[in-house]
């Protein structure tokens, strides 16, 4: 069977919805970038959204524990 060339984008942006969501965090315009469908930019791409202040604050937290592992 052959797959669609785009699901590794919606694969994508639902592995990262789910890390998000470990960790107490949501996006809520996570999806998929529709002009990367078009051919605009070549790849297909993730469109992580908007968020408010305090999500942002807290997913740099986040960011910022992961990396001092």
């Amino acid at each position: 069977m052959h797959s669609d060339p785009h699901d590794h984008v919606h694969a994508g942006a639902e592995e990262l919805r789910t890390a998000l969501k470990d960790h107490g965090i949501t996006l809520p315009s996570l999806g998929v970038d529709l002009p990367g469908f078009a051919g605009v930019y070549g790849v297909s791409l993730v469109a992580l959204g908007n968020c408010n202040a305090a999500t942002a604050r807290r997913l740099a937290e986040v960011l910022r524990k992961a990396a001092a592992r």
